[in-house]
């Protein structure tokens, strides 16, 4: 199973992006995802997450910018980011409770993270 990232890049304050993850491999059920961010010389913190059901949690700097979302039929989730703001800037990473075809439990993937920079 990998989790493959992708929709960073550079953008002005107020701007907005979209990222994207998405899961490949032989996967039988998707549990929560949700989507973090390690700016530098900072600890990796939790942006948002979502639940199988949908349930969302958003991380205070967020709430109000940003909406997580998840497709199981594509095995993706998306992270929308408006309104971004210098401090967003950071390398965002997907994760997951992923359980393959044939396991009998999940495991937690990270997918690579993709740069996110917010800069005039």
């Amino acid at each position: 199973v990998q989790l493959q990232a992708s929709g960073g890049g550079l953008v002005q304050p107020g701007e907005s992006l979209r990222l994207s993850c998405k899961a490949l491999g032989n996967i039988w059920r998707i549990n929560d995802m949700g989507w973090y961010r390690q700016a530098p010389e900072k600890q990796r913190e939790l942006v948002a997450n979502i639940t199988r059901s949908g349930s969302t949690v958003y991380a205070d700097f967020v709430k109000g910018r940003f909406i997580i979302s998840r497709d199981d039929d594509k095995k993706t989730i998306d992270l929308q980011m408006d309104s971004l703001k210098p401090e967003d800037t950071a390398a965002y990473y997907c994760n997951g409770d992923v359980q393959r075809l044939g396991s009998m439990s999940a495991r937690n993937y990270w997918g690579q993270g993709t740069l996110v920079t917010v800069s005039s």
